[in-house]
């Protein structure tokens, strides 16, 4: 089930995802209200894996404060991820060696935590997790010289994703963070008429030029 994808432009990070849930065993989809994009303190995540997962990380994690002096990807291992686990520990949820995959947005960074506790600091300014990943990683290197704003690249993104794998549907929930703490949150109801394919090529009709073009070759 799943796609969640993120952006980091201008130092905002951007976050958003998709309302499929997915019985696999009755081979069920449905859609769900809870979000799977939301803010914890100064933090941004976005999950799959598991729902218990999410409710947790949105309603019982207590972050922790970075110490004065330690480096962002430091407080991220040793402090961010056991306090991750402590909080798993206490309410029942996976092991001390395996959790879930999540996106965790902090101090303009995106992270993605695996089912092993291990901290993925990315090379490039946006990531994806869940089933629809890799189509949502293609669309976001396909629109990377773009003139698009990064909730238009999002939006096709989560279009492409939902276009080809089964797990992943409209609506979809846009979240910003800055690093003020300030965000804004929109859930987005993306039916047409048009297949979603269709309506993400609508999205950046007039924006593709010849110059544009010649930047992805």
């Amino acid at each position: 089930m799943t796609c969640i994808v993120a952006l980091v432009e201008d130092n905002v990070i951007h976050m958003a995802g998709d309302s499929a849930g997915v019985d696999t065993n009755r081979l069920l989809s449905f859609r769900r209200d809870d979000p799977k994009v939301f803010l914890n303190g100064n933090f941004i995540f976005g999950f799959t894996s598991s729902f218990r997962m999410g409710n947790l990380l949105q309603y019982k994690l207590e972050c922790p404060k970075q110490p004065h002096g330690m480096d962002d990807m430091k407080f991220m291992v040793c402090l961010f991820v056991e306090s991750v686990r402590k909080c798993f520990k206490e309410n029942g949820f996976g092991s001390a060696e395996n959790g879930g995959t999540f996106i965790v947005g902090y101090n303009g960074k995106l992270y993605t935590i695996y089912g092993d506790y291990q901290v993925a600091c990315h090379n490039e300014n946006y990531c994806s997790v869940g089933c629809g990943s890799e189509f949502a990683l293609g669309s976001m290197y396909t629109t990377d010289k773009l003139d698009l704003d990064p909730k238009e690249r999002l939006t096709i993104s989560l279009n492409a994703a939902s276009h080809f794998s089964a797990g992943v549907a409209a609506p979809y929930t846009f979240l910003t963070l800055e690093n003020s703490g300030s965000s804004s949150n929109q859930m987005t109801k993306y039916q047409t008429e048009d297949s979603k394919f269709d309506a993400a090529v609508k999205v950046v009709k007039g924006k593709w030029t010849w110059q544009n073009l010649k930047k992805l070759l």
